[in-house]
């Protein structure tokens, strides 16, 4: 099988910083993986740098066997990658329903189509748990809400390669259920690529684990793997067997 995503000797730098040092990824079709590590690791920075948000300073991202390392994100985001942020980024104003419909209509042959956008976004905050909220401001959503209406929006576009920055943070553990069963769902049809601290998530959801440390790989392997993987568990979990 073909990856979906491959990174090769991928690195940036913030002046003296280097924040992603020479990273080799690669990413299966379908696959739910969980990138995970120590503050400051150099996570967000790779996700950023796939995700098109910011430039390489060296290295190759490769999409789908096409070379995407110098397209701006929303070519990306055409191409199928959706990428939903550290910290919100929905538009406080707009109601629930209108910080969906504008990806909705991105999708859309004919994004004037009324019926069709208004079945494209139920659709996605109905998925989320949302669609009781569709005609509350954002900005009044509760801030576990307003993680889950930035998922409704990412799926809005119906993306092959869906990244998730810290998506559980701020949600109910009740929510944190309905969460895990969505992004299994999600998984059916895209391939899932999530930054999550909450462990007991990363080990119920993940396929293969991903850790980071000093903007490097430090290990992959699965769950049980990474679970038992010393030098994991110093850098990360602080304890060593």
């Amino acid at each position: 099988m073909t990856p979906l995503l491959t990174t090769k000797g991928l690195s940036r730098n913030f002046g003296g910083l280097r924040a992603v040092d020479s990273v080799d990824f690669t990413l299966m079709p379908g696959e739910i993986r969980a990138v995970i590590g120590p503050n400051g690791a150099g996570k967000t920075t790779f996700v950023s740098l796939v995700s098109g948000r910011i430039q390489p300073s060296s290295g190759m991202i490769v999409f789908d066997g096409a070379d995407i390392t110098g397209l701006p994100a929303y070519v990306r985001v055409r191409q199928g990658i959706a990428y939903t942020f550290q910290i919100t980024s929905v538009f406080a104003n707009l109601t629930a329903y209108d910080n969906v419909a504008l990806p909705v209509q991105r999708t859309l042959s004919d994004g004037r189509s009324k019926g069709a956008v208004r079945a494209g976004v139920m659709a996605a905050l109905d998925r989320t748990g949302l669609a009781d909220r569709a005609h509350m401001p954002a900005g009044q959503l509760s801030y576990g809400h307003q993680r889950l209406l930035e998922v409704a929006m990412g799926l809005a576009l119906k993306p092959r390669l869906l990244i998730l920055d810290e998506p559980t943070q701020g949600l109910a553990d009740s929510e944190i259920d309905n969460f895990i069963t969505l992004v299994r769902e999600i998984a059916a049809n895209a391939t899932v690529l999530l930054i999550e601290h909450n462990m007991p998530v990363v080990m119920q959801l993940a396929d293969r684990i991903t850790v980071f440390n000093a903007g490097k790989i430090l290990a992959e392997g699965t769950p049980e793997a990474i679970r038992e993987n010393a030098a994991v568990q110093q850098a990360y979990l602080g304890t060593a067997p």
